[in-house]
C-alpha cells in the first residue's frame, strides 16, 4: 500500500474531527477580521472586541478546570452544555486551542459535533452583524 503524503500547507490533521489546523487557523483569522471590520465599520461596538478576547481567556480557563477535574476523579465537573455555550457566544478560538493544548473533549464524537454547530452558528451571527445585518 502506497504512503500518503499529506500537504504541508494543511497541517497536520485532527485524528477525530479531521479537520486541519491551518484550515482552523484560517477561520480564527477570519473570525478575527469580521470583528475588527464590524468594528471598523460601525456595525460592531468596540467593546465587543474586548469581550471576544475576554470570554475566549475564560473559555481556556475552563476547559482546563474541567480537564484538572476530570483527571482528579472529580464528581462536579463543567457541564458540556456550558461549554458549549462559551463557544457559541464566541469563545470557540479559545475552546479549539484548549482542546488541542490539553487534548481534552478531542475524543468524544458528539461533543466535537455541536462544538462544530456552535462555531458555525457563531460565525454566521457575527457575519451578519459585521455586515450590518442585526443592528
Amino acid at each position: 500500500m502506497p504512503h500518503r503524503h499529506h500537504s504541508p500547507h494543511r497541517g497536520r490533521r485532527d485524528r477525530h474531527s479531521g479537520i486541519a489546523t491551518a484550515d482552523v487557523l484560517l477561520l480564527v483569522a477570519a473570525w478575527a477580521a469580521a470583528l475588527a471590520w464590524g468594528a471598523r465599520a460601525g456595525q460592531i461596538p468596540l467593546w465587543v472586541l474586548g469581550a471576544a478576547v475576554s470570554v475566549n481567556v475564560l473559555t481556556v480557563l475552563i476547559y482546563a478546570l474541567d480537564k484538572s477535574a476530570a483527571q482528579g476523579g472529580a464528581q462536579r465537573r463543567t457541564p458540556e452544555s456550558h461549554l458549549h455555550l462559551l463557544g457559541l457566544v464566541g469563545g470557540w478560538p479559545g475552546a479549539w486551542f484548549a482542546q488541542q493544548l490539553l487534548r481534552h473533549k478531542t475524543a468524544k464524537a458528539p461533543f466535537l459535533r455541536m462544538y462544530w454547530v456552535t462555531v458555525a452558528l457563531n460565525c454566521l451571527a457575527l457575519l451578519v452583524w459585521s455586515l450590518g445585518g442585526l443592528g
